[in-house]
């Protein structure tokens, strides 16, 4: 009967996948099964444009989302605000917008952070800015750091926040390569200058500066704000709840994704080595592996699934995925989670929701103890077909 049952469900799902970011009417509620894998998806709100990061708010009832064409929104009740709560001073175009966090310690200071592209008389940049949460706005916004990640095209901007443990704010930045189609890796070899932040996870203070003990602080022509060097396009950061440690998604070119442990100073290779090819199926170097100097990938995916976030279950909800990873996948349409054995090495990799046929753009742990995801039904453009979804317990 179960087996019967999860035919049905799956049945259901691919019948109504498209539906469910198919209008911008409130549709809250609806239910999509997944009973192979024990979970179902919730519809907790739709009718948003390419929604690309969601911070909850510690009230529980409420939650922040970006919009990549530039509006922060407030998504409460099944409902999205009508207003955004604040437009990002960004060039117009389908994808200026990205990260948003919260203060560790909002509940005293308001303060939000968002991080969104910013155009000056040297091209775009990436640029954060932090204001307070006042009646649904942000008020106060005021920009407190500009990468010197100067460029003539918006590509891979990134823009990924996350809050460590020890206070700091990190953030990715990808490495602007206008020319990706092309075997010319100019553009690319800024990820391993270490004078600019192009290619780097940063590490910054809650006010935008620089902490004292990063590791190229006092290098003279090094960019101190950098934590870790040779990165592709950063689209996720989480922190390790056991260890601490900063894992990041880095979404490779032509295959090639990876998932790396980031640590002070370390060189992770890009666009000197990769398990993917170039777009015109040419080598990287030798392979993933082959520069002493760069730090091998803990996981990588060869085809790509494009993983555009990351994030650690710690909760109870889903009492057998503790400590798992789950990864969400745009090209792959799908989530998937990561299991891994007492000796922390991989065990299992399970794709999730596959049959929706829709984008994961984030998946993050909500206060609650569930998972939510943003997801997209294509990339950019500015229709309202992005929708936030519940994953919990089947």
């Amino acid at each position: 009967m179960r087996n019967a049952k999860a035919r049905l469900s799956a049945h259901v799902v691919a019948a109504a996948a498209l539906s469910i970011v198919a209008t911008s009417a409130p549709g809250a509620g609806r239910v999509w099964e997944d009973a192979d894998h024990g979970i179902r998806a919730v519809l907790v709100a739709d009718g948003l444009v390419w929604p690309w990061d969601i911070a909850f708010l510690p009230d529980g009832d409420a939650m922040l989302v970006t919009e990549a064409p530039g509006r922060l929104r407030i998504v409460r009740d099944g409902a999205v605000a009508p207003s955004p709560a604040w437009t990002s001073p960004s060039p117009r175009s389908d994808d200026v917008l990205h990260g948003v966090v919260l203060h560790p310690r909002f509940a005293e200071n308001g303060w939000v952070y968002v991080s969104y592209a910013r155009s000056g008389w040297r091209g775009i940049t990436l640029a954060i800015a932090r204001g307070r949460l006042r009646n649904d706005r942000l008020v106060g916004v005021r920009e407190i750091f500009v990468a010197d990640a100067w460029a003539d095209a918006l590509h891979n901007i990134a823009g990924r926040m996350a809050f460590g443990p020890d206070g700091a704010l990190y953030v990715s930045i990808g490495d602007r390569d206008r020319l990706w189609v092309t075997d010319n890796d100019e553009l690319r070899m800024r990820a391993q200058r270490l004078d600019d932040h192009v290619g780097k996870v940063l590490r910054l203070t809650e006010d935008g500066g620089v902490p004292k003990d990063n590791p190229f602080v006092g290098r003279r022509g090094v960019k101190p704000e950098i934590f870790a060097y040779g990165f592709r396009n950063g689209y996720g950061l989480a922190f390790h709840p056991e260890t601490a440690e900063l894992w990041q998604a880095d979404i490779g070119p032509r295959g090639g994704d990876e998932i790396n442990v980031v640590v002070p100073g370390g060189n992770y290779g890009w666009p000197l080595v990769s398990a993917g090819t170039r777009y015109s199926g040419t080598a990287i170097g030798a392979g993933a592996g082959t520069l002493p100097e760069a730090r091998m990938p803990s996981i990588w995916w060869v085809p790509a699934i494009t993983p555009s976030s990351i994030a650690f279950y710690t909760a109870d909800e889903l009492p057998d995925w503790s400590g798992n990873l789950l990864v969400s996948a745009l090209s792959g349409k799908q989530l998937q989670r990561i299991v891994f054995g007492e000796d922390g090495t991989e065990r299992l990799r399970e794709p999730l929701l596959e049959d929706l046929g829709l984008r994961f753009r984030v998946v993050t742990q909500g206060p609650d103890g569930y998972l939510y995801a943003a997801t997209e039904k294509r990339y950019g453009g500015g229709d309202a077909d992005g929708a936030i979804l519940r994953i919990e317990p089947y």
